[in-house]
């Protein structure tokens, strides 16, 4: 019999992309089997062609916008949908209320999850919740549930499909002519929902003004979120407007004339691309520098090298995996590490990972903002740019 299997992954972007070892060891040992994947609605993109999934689900968080009612009544029909699967087994890889009780009502006969804090009996309507070790990297946590399951596993592996279409059109997107000789580019995200990740805008325009002085051209992104296209702005207010080349959309599509866009040393592409455009942008990007977001994670997943600005949050748990390496991840708590081809720079405080949002709930991270540009170009020019 053909068992249908549900894994629950109920996070952002970031969280989705490394929970993608989890598919492949579950296809590698049950090959016959149904592999679905239930994430939220907006993260499902970095899934897509994932060639140990067979079918993905999603779950609309503006749900929880509603009224109670009718919240109630959408709930219930969701949950009904989950149910008319017929799904064997569920892994819940959350951790969240939410998810158990999807894991639950699902009527599987085998539920695995995350032995967690939350409502009262909880981690029981689980056949099996175990307990991980939280001083590993998110990637070993997910699989350390399967481990308990008794699976065999290889060395894990981020999976992110990229099309040639994607990538050609990432290309005719950024040279529309020919590109120049030798030229690198550079992937630069600096914003996050969470401003406590973020790197003073002074610092990060004097980087990218290094970078420009030494003729690579550099590829901004961010988010739609007003918050993040703000700080793109005071970003480029630092930078000399005759370098910066702004893409316009028409009807979905990029303006076919592009301004001969290769022309110009930055192209700023803030709140313009879906997720599938970022991740083609990102496929032709020689580097990644930014801070520690989904793009960070979708870079060093495509295999391109990344140097990433950590604050409140820890390396070890999240830092840019190398599939390349995959041992020993991030082995110290905090301060500047390397993985395999990827580094991620960090004060040694006593007070890192505080996972706080901010210094005092300030939503400002005096240890991200203690890092100096000086320092960064430094890492940049005697390591990955040469």
């Amino acid at each position: 019999m053909r068992r249908k299997i549900l894994v629950i992954k109920l996070r952002h972007i970031g969280d989705v992309l490394l929970s993608t070892p989890v598919f492949k060891t579950l296809k590698e040992n049950f090959p016959s089997d149904h592999i679905t994947v239930l994430v939220n609605k907006g993260t499902e993109a970095v899934l897509e062609n994932n060639p140990h999934i067979d079918e993905i689900l999603t779950y609309d968080r503006d749900i929880k916008k509603l009224p109670t009612f009718k919240r109630y009544k959408e709930e219930l029909k969701f949950l009904r949908k989950i149910r008319k699967h017929g799904f064997h087994i569920t892994i819940e890889l959350t951790g969240g209320d939410r998810a158990t009780l999807i894991s639950f009502f699902s009527g599987a006969k085998e539920r695995f999850g995350i032995k967690s804090k939350g409502f009262l009996g909880k981690n029981f309507l689980y056949t099996k919740a175990f307990s991980v070790d939280g001083a590993k990297h998110i990637v070993l946590q997910n699989l350390e549930i399967l481990q308990k399951m008794g699976l065999k596993m290889e060395k894990p592996k981020i999976i992110l499909h990229v099309s040639e279409e994607e990538k050609k059109w990432a290309k005719k997107l950024i040279f529309p002519g020919e590109r120049k000789l030798n030229q690198k580019l550079v992937h630069i995200h600096p914003t996050s929902r969470w401003l406590f990740k973020c790197w003073k805008d002074e610092y990060m325009a004097k980087v990218i003004k290094w970078l420009v002085s030494n003729d690579y051209k550099v590829i901004l992104t961010s988010s739609k979120e007003d918050r993040e296209l703000e700080k793109i702005k005071s970003i480029l207010s630092y930078i000399d407007p005759k370098w910066v080349c702004d893409l316009s959309l028409i009807s979905g599509e990029f303006q076919e004339n592009s301004v001969t866009s290769e022309s110009y040393p930055v192209i700023n592409l803030a709140g313009k691309l879906t997720l599938r455009q970022l991740i083609a942008i990102s496929s032709i990007c020689d580097i990644y520098f930014g801070i520690d977001t989904a793009p960070m994670h979708i870079s060093a997943a495509l295999g391109k090298p990344v140097i990433a600005l950590f604050g409140p949050s820890g390396a070890f748990h999240w830092g840019p995996w190398d599939n390349e390496v995959c041992e020993n991840p991030y082995s110290k708590r905090k301060g500047i590490q390397k993985f395999g081809k990827n580094i991620v720079i960090q004060r040694e405080w006593k007070c890192i990972p505080c996972g706080q949002d901010g210094c005092e709930g300030s939503k400002i991270s005096k240890c991200l903002f203690d890092i100096k540009p000086e320092e960064v170009i430094e890492i940049l020019s005697s390591t990955l740019i040469k």
